[in-house]
């Protein structure tokens, strides 16, 4: 089973960048899948999570909404985060998460091993 994340990158301020995360040994669609984030000296912050096969609902964090986009491709296992729009305050290490419960339910289970985004000013 494992999570892992590609598409980090340094980008200037109001540039896009889309993260992606493939999931093997698991089928991803049956699970919640959330990206969190965390930034050098700050606690870890979920970013989105979906769960539309579970509850059917999907979450942004306040500092996000209308800039990203959480997506699913269930042919390729993969979860995608677009965000457009970045500042310089969206420069964290960007993991994505997976569980069999409902987004906000429990601490995900699985975890991948992180991305690093970099917004330049």
């Amino acid at each position: 089973v494992q999570l892992v994340e590609s598409g980090g990158g340094l980008v200037q301020a109001g540039g896009s960048l889309n993260l992606s995360c493939a999931a093997s040994g698991f089928t991803l669609d049956d699970y919640s899948v959330a990206w969190f984030r965390q930034a050098p000296g700050k606690e870890r912050e979920m970013v989105s999570c979906f769960s539309s096969n579970i509850d059917g609902k999907t979450y942004y964090a306040e500092a996000v909404q209308g800039r990203f986009i959480i997506s699913g491709n269930k042919a390729k296992n993969t979860v995608y985060l677009q965000m457009n729009g970045l500042k310089s305050e969206d420069t964290a290490t960007y993991f994505c998460a997976a569980d069999l419960t409902a987004c906000f339910t429990n601490v995900p289970t699985y975890w991948g091993q992180g991305t690093q985004v970099t917004v330049s000013s």
